[in-house]
């Protein structure tokens, strides 16, 4: 991947490779300006300067996202990432506290009137579980775009084109009709039923080809709507044949309300993504770059017919119509983000009956240095001479904590702390 280049006014320019950024830091013609990701700052400003027609590409997920900065002339990618959310932890944290709370209202406490006037919510208002993914996505567009000279932006806007699995008899448009078509419905079918047969039974082992089944046949009037399709085996398609599903669980002791509640369930991960996409693509809109849309059939079609592996970052390259022919993928190692948050929001810890415990937190600051900096340490002697470059956790006597991808060194002593880089809830490595 390209090094992030600005001038001495902040202004982005051209990426330049790793090798020409050691240089320029070795002549003193540039500084370190961010370290993930890794940007540098030139000691000079430059008037009129030619820079490449990038596009920032996004692939939003329910549990992970992938970012891409494509260059569009050349087809290189030039930053690419994958952002793990932290919608299922923030999830966890909500049911726990409604759980103490719920407790602490069926005891037998002083009594309080209800209220329930207090509870209006803004329009456009999203569960906190899904904010945060929106949050975390737009976050690194709006970064990013600071370090790079990005021309415009392309999102997955809907990750499976509901309009087209729903009337699949609309006629008049192209790709309704087209090879595109069947990548849409086949992908939402095989992440439903989790590329698993839903006929399989004890005795009668599955093979490994997958394929589209109708629970009520074509032939017996059954249409291509989603809710009567699901994906089966090709040895129990073909012994189904012409029966219905109600025929076939019949035969062979399956249960036929089962199937057919499962084929009418959603898909929980696609919802998620369907629910914020719209706030994610205004969020984009705010940044004043034109942003581009595609579906995730789109994507899978883009990918494979470039013949790429499938990843998150490598779907954020293949997002949208104007996916270059040719794209040079080699050799890229995506940075792994992991949102972390920004500590708990909780105000204080409760006791076993939800009651109080210990009193507000704030963020303590020990010698300029904040729990969760990432640090680089360096103990000229002593038990634990040595170099260690990692996350600071404080304390207030000055003896610290650092977490290293080797483990956690415990008493290191502020003086020979370097702060790297300030904690913004999130977690990378390269």
């Amino acid at each position: 991947m390209k090094v992030a280049v600005l001038d001495t006014t902040k202004k982005p320019l051209a990426p330049t490779t790793l090798r020409r950024a050691d240089l320029l830091l070795k002549r003193g013609k540039a500084a370190v300006f961010r370290r993930d990701p890794f940007t540098i700052i030139l000691k000079r400003e430059v008037s009129d300067p030619e820079t490449p027609d990038l596009k920032l590409k996004i692939d939003p997920g329910s549990k992970t996202s992938g970012i891409a900065i494509i260059n569009q002339q050349t087809g290189e990618v030039v930053f690419a990432t994958n952002i793990n959310h932290r919608g299922h932890e923030i999830k966890k944290s909500l049911d726990s506290r409604r759980a103490q709370r719920r407790s602490r209202r069926s005891r037998k406490t002083r009594y309080r009137q209800p209220r329930f006037l207090n509870r209006t919510r803004p329009e456009g208002w999203l569960p906190p579980s899904l904010a945060s993914r929106v949050e975390n996505v737009s976050t690194w567009a709006r970064r990013l775009s600071r370090f790079y000279p990005i021309t415009g932006l392309a999102m997955e806007l809907v990750k499976f084109d509901m309009q087209l699995m729903e009337n699949p008899e609309i006629k008049g448009l192209e790709y309704q009709q087209g090879e595109l078509a069947g990548y849409e419905q086949r992908e939402y079918l095989l992440e439903k039923f989790k590329r698993q047969c839903v006929y399989q039974r004890r005795g009668s082992p599955c093979d490994d080809v997958l394929n589209v089944d109708h629970l009520q046949p074509s032939a017996c009037g059954g249409t291509n709507r989603i809710s009567n399709l699901v994906i089966a085996c090709q040895k129990h398609n073909q012994e189904k044949g012409k029966m219905s599903v109600d025929e076939y669980c019949a035969r062979y002791g399956l249960d036929a309300a089962k199937i057919k509640a499962q084929a009418k369930q959603p898909l929980k991960d696609a919802a998620a993504v369907n629910t914020t996409r719209w706030a994610l693509f205004n969020r984009l809109k705010s940044l004043g770059l034109p942003v581009e849309t595609g579906s995730g059939g789109l994507t899978k079609f883009n990918r494979i017919q470039r013949n790429l592996a499938k990843e998150h970052w490598i779907d954020a390259v293949c997002v949208g119509q104007s996916t270059p022919e040719k794209l040079n993928t080699e050799g890229v190692q995506p940075l792994r983000i992991k949102a972390t948050g920004r500590g708990s929001r909780q105000m204080c810890l409760l006791d076993k009956h939800g009651f109080p415990r210990t009193s507000a937190k704030a963020k303590r600051v020990v010698q300029g240095f904040r729990t969760g900096d990432r640090v680089k340490a360096v103990v000229p002697d002593g038990k634990k001479k040595g170099v260690y470059v990692g996350k600071v956790a404080v304390r207030s006597s000055g003896s610290f904590n650092i977490t290293t991808a080797q483990g956690t060194i415990q008493g290191i002593n502020y003086r020979h702390c370097r702060l790297l880089q300030r904690a913004d809830g999130y977690s990378i490595n390269g």
